[in-house]
């Protein structure tokens, strides 16, 4: 009995020295990255309807207090001012995870569908790509809605500019469709992350909770739904471009923030890249990964 007493502290001290326990331990250890540095805009690209790529038209996104924040204190009227705040790098597999609340009133002009209206576009194309009168990104959207301190109004549901998805085992050309969150009313901060895996199947998460899955997302020949206005109504001068990609799967593309007339913040924005090595024997093998990409392993 003293024997195996004396060698438990021995064995415990070699096994914390043991590299690959250390190992081990080190690879589960989830490394996300802030995509806003809190500072300034470096990294994201701006693409607001009718204005040059990068105009930021009348300083609708502001950095303050560590915050993303979507704002139209210069503006007389919205008109048809949609803008997107694009992200330079293109993702496929991943997590990404946000705050964000909405403020104050809707700015004068703003539809009334857009009363504490915005959200984020996954897979979407780049800034660069758009038509310069294009509303909104071909895209999946994770909309975030706020409450009208009366009735129901769930948040991170799902639209579709210019896509479809298949959801509960069907293709489904809803141009929106509610997740089962529940309201928040008021200024509150709501918490958000979203898995999307590739081409396959996306989640979306409010606080610890799934609230709405879908599976390929993938190019529609309508922009908002069948017989709701043509891609030219939106902007898009190339509609046939995309028309003829009808049902091509969408497995990657940027992510960009909203803004379509409610003032909004968004703070904490992070991504887990799920892409990466996944051979062991690698220096940078990590368990979370999800899709193997052979030219970025190191050995």
């Amino acid at each position: 009995m003293i024997r195996t007493l004396l060698l438990l502290p021995l064995s415990l001290f070699l096994w914390s020295c043991n590299p690959t326990s250390q190992t081990t331990t080190q690879v589960e250890k989830e490394e996300w990255i802030s995509l806003f540095n809190g500072k300034d805009l470096s990294g994201w690209d701006i693409k607001i309807a009718g204005k040059e790529l990068n105009d930021n038209y009348l300083n609708t996104f502001v950095v303050e207090e560590d915050m993303l924040r979507i704002k139209y204190d210069e503006y007389d009227e919205f008109g048809t001012f949609f803008g997107h705040l694009y992200y330079e790098k293109p993702y496929s597999y991943y997590k990404f995870r946000f705050e964000y609340r909405f403020l104050g009133e809707q700015t004068k002009g703003g539809a009334s569908w857009n009363v504490r209206n915005s959200g984020v576009m996954f897979h979407s194309q780049s800034a660069q790509s758009l038509s310069f009168n294009q509303h909104f990104p071909v895209s999946i959207e994770l909309q975030t809605l706020g409450g009208l301190n009366k009735g129901d109004r769930t948040t991170a549901n799902l639209c579709t500019p210019g896509t479809m998805v298949e959801y509960k085992g069907k293709l489904d050309q809803t141009h929106c469709i509610s997740s089962s969150s529940q309201t928040y009313h008021g200024d509150q901060w709501v918490a958000v992350e979203a898995v999307v895996l590739g081409d396959s199947v996306v989640h979306h998460i409010i606080e610890t909770d799934t609230v709405l899955t879908f599976m390929k997302p993938m190019i529609d020949s309508s922009f908002i739904a069948p017989g709701n206005g043509s891609w030219e109504s939106f902007g898009i001068d190339n509609g046939d471009y995309w028309r003829k990609k009808h049902g091509e799967l969408l497995a990657s593309g940027h992510i960009a923030l909203q803004a379509e007339s409610h003032p909004i913040d968004f703070r904490n924005i992070e991504l887990l890249d799920l892409e990466g090595c996944m051979d062991k024997k690698a220096k940078n093998y990590r368990s979370y990964y999800v899709k193997h990409k052979e030219e970025d392993c190191k050995y």
